[in-house]
């Protein structure tokens, strides 16, 4: 540790340029330290007991990562008794509180809208709300098989008891992303409880595996290689301007990027669930021994054939799961897609949290429907600066970041929901011809 200096109790004082070093891939390669309020911490070896997992607080190794630490954690004091064992020394006196290439003025007033924010109390939760969202869910888990029981096995009624059901899956999905934020309970444990019945017993899906990748999106989103939902990028699409124009200079061709906003609509929106999640999550809780998910989804998949099989038999209960899988897979894509992809997609460049959602969220139109069809994931941008945050409170807030954003010339993108949707489409178009001139030219 050439530099830094000794101080009382043997704590030392460290400046930016060895922290940096510190990132798991420079000189000092087992080496991961992280800054959180001028505190510099050793997470080498944490990382692998980190129960957000491993790559989450790996990704900001030889950064300060003080404002995603407040932003993930509920009980802080708890976690930082935790992190006394960890905790080698503080920044050196003449090192500013962040890496002197961050915007200081930009970082200083976030942290004051998160002050106001918390003193407002937008991060307490209306528990009225998830309520009536899980009883909305659960009602509409009952008609579907209400419709088959009376009506019969038919094709009107299988088809409308597949629509209720595909609708039950999207919004399950969206009421497990409050719990597995913390968004619902003060204390994580209950979340984390009520998380693995939603997302396993009403969906068949594992918890560890939602938090194991969700993490990391939120962490870094659009970084290359720090989040997960890019890593489509480059086996199947290329994505962002940058990345697409590097991939085309470097020759590579995995698949024909200049049709993929066509073949997108094949093997995007139809395909990612009933023909990728539907097995990677089995393989997952398996390989990595999570038997309580696993009893979970197992739960799931036993209610759903126990309640149709009688009605529809074998074929009949396969090709309905199929197809609720089908319609979740077109809702869950489109709705999550369209806040990301036609937004800016690098490697991490390490600036200031505020930038690094602004760069990498947009927002759709607020509306009674977009607010129940998305989750109020149409408030994208208010959910990644506070994740822990309510969705019922996005709204308040949305006025606080815009004035934020004015005030520093960020850009705060709102459209409408088709709009937004087209967008997608459209970003793939550009990034593709990117790629393909520069394949072909450069």
């Amino acid at each position: 540790m050439e530099g830094s200096e000794p101080v009382r109790g043997g704590m030392r004082r460290f400046t930016w340029e060895e922290i940096g070093q510190r990132n798991g891939r420079g000189p000092a390669p087992q080496e991961r330290w992280l800054v959180i309020d001028r505190k510099v911490y050793d997470i080498s070896h944490f990382c692998r007991r980190h129960p957000g997992g491993s790559r989450v607080i790996s990704h900001y190794a030889g950064q300060d990562a003080t404002d995603p630490f407040i932003a993930f954690h509920l009980d802080k004091t708890l976690v930082r008794k935790y992190m006394n064992p960890l905790l080698i020394g503080e920044l050196a006196p003449d090192q500013p509180s962040f890496e002197p290439s961050k915007n200081k003025k930009l970082v200083e007033d976030f942290r004051e809208l998160r002050a106001t924010v918390e003193r407002m109390g937008l991060l307490q939760p209306n528990h009225a709300f998830f309520i009536l969202c899980l009883c909305h869910i659960l009602m509409l888990d009952v008609a579907a098989w209400l419709i088959i029981w009376y009506f019969g096995a038919s094709l009107v009624p299988f088809l409308f008891s597949a629509v209720l059901l595909g609708t039950v899956q999207a919004q399950a999905g969206w009421l497990q992303h409050d719990f597995g934020h913390l968004s619902v309970f003060s204390k994580s444990r209950w979340n984390h409880w009520v998380h693995k019945f939603v997302i396993g017993h009403l969906k068949g899906a594992p918890a560890s595996w939602w938090n194991h990748l969700h993490f990391q999106h939120h962490a870094k989103p659009n970084c290359f290689r720090k989040d997960p939902d890019v890593n489509m990028h480059p086996l199947f699409f290329a994505l962002g301007k940058t990345l697409s124009v590097e991939l085309g200079v470097q020759k590579k061709k995995f698949m024909p990027y200049n049709h993929q906003h066509k073949y997108f609509f094949i093997i995007g929106p139809p395909a990612l669930v009933p023909l990728y999640f539907q097995w990677y999550i089995f393989y997952f809780a398996v390989q990595r021994k999570q038997w309580v998910d696993l009893a979970w989804m197992l739960s799931f998949y036993i209610r759903f054939f126990l309640t149709y099989l009688p009605f529809l038999g074998v074929k009949g209960t396969l090709g309905l799961h199929l197809l609720v899988r089908f319609i979740e897979s077109n809702w869950f894509v489109w709705v999550t897609q369209m806040n990301h992809i036609p937004m800016h997609i690098d490697y991490d460049k390490n600036v200031d949290w505020f930038s690094t959602q602004l760069q990498a969220t947009c927002n759709v139109h607020q509306s009674l429907f977009n607010d129940w069809f998305s989750g109020h994931l149409n408030f994208q941008i208010e959910h990644h600066l506070f994740p822990t945050m309510p969705r019922h409170n996005y709204w308040k807030v949305a006025p606080l970041v815009k004035s934020l954003c004015a005030k520093h010339g960020i850009e705060y993108q709102c459209k409408p929901l088709l709009t937004a949707f087209a967008d997608i489409v459209h970003s793939l178009k550009t990034s593709g011809e990117l790629w393909h001139d520069a394949y072909l030219h450069k």
